[in-house]
């Protein structure tokens, strides 16, 4: 694809989402970025990425920081600084991508190339997912899954115009579990090239 294409994918646990993020990114030849962001950005600032690993998306701890003067010597904010400037830059920069999470649906609202897709799934469905992937029992999957939608929807209220899944602040919402993960991948790749070629299509007055 000639023209920019940003595509924000942010997901539900145990939905598939991410894996969907990263096969969409192999079959359209974009880079995808994700915790990868983390050696991106240390890499940049001459930082280590490993202090960074424990805050990554993850909800701020009220009481370990504070706000002097506009200057916070919060870890979780510095982070969420410079990922969220790291994405604006490569959007400016013209670079087509992938991204999952980080608020980019927000942080990337003003760039008209931005697409902004939710993915969910059935609650079964997630588990059994969880559960086959990490070797849990239904117990164990149900609490890590409960626990890492819990930190991004916090994560996300904190920094988002609409609230984590609110199919409002997306373009499209997709559960996973109607057409399976190969069905939704297919669904979703359709719907970005679509979305490609009206753009390209000159508007009749």
């Amino acid at each position: 694809m000639e023209q920019q294409v940003i595509v924000s994918i942010n997901r539900e646990y145990g939905s598939g989402g991410h894996f969907i993020a990263e096969m969409l990114a192999k079959e359209l030849g974009f880079p995808l970025y994700d915790r990868n962001l983390l050696d991106e950005i240390a890499k940049e600032n001459g930082i280590s990425a490993e202090q960074y690993e424990g805050v990554d998306e993850k909800p701020k701890i009220p009481g370990l920081s504070r706000t002097v003067r506009g200057h916070s010597n919060s870890m979780h904010k510095h982070l969420v600084e410079m990922q969220f400037d790291f994405l604006k830059k490569k959007a400016d920069s013209g670079e087509s991508f992938i991204v999952v999470g980080r608020c980019s649906e927000t942080i990337l609202k003003n760039n008209g190339n931005l697409i902004s897709i939710f993915v969910l799934a059935d609650r079964e469905c997630k588990i059994a997912r969880v559960m086959e992937k990490y070797e849990l029992s239904e117990g164990d999957a149900v609490s890590k899954m409960n626990r890492h939608d819990r930190n991004r929807k916090y994560y996300h209220n904190s920094y988002s115009d609409y609230r984590w899944g609110d199919s409002r602040g997306y373009d499209l919402c997709v559960n996973s579990s109607r057409l399976g993960i190969e069905g939704t991948i297919k669904l979703l790749k359709n719907y970005i090239e679509s979305r490609v070629s009206q753009s390209n299509t000159p508007q009749q007055s």
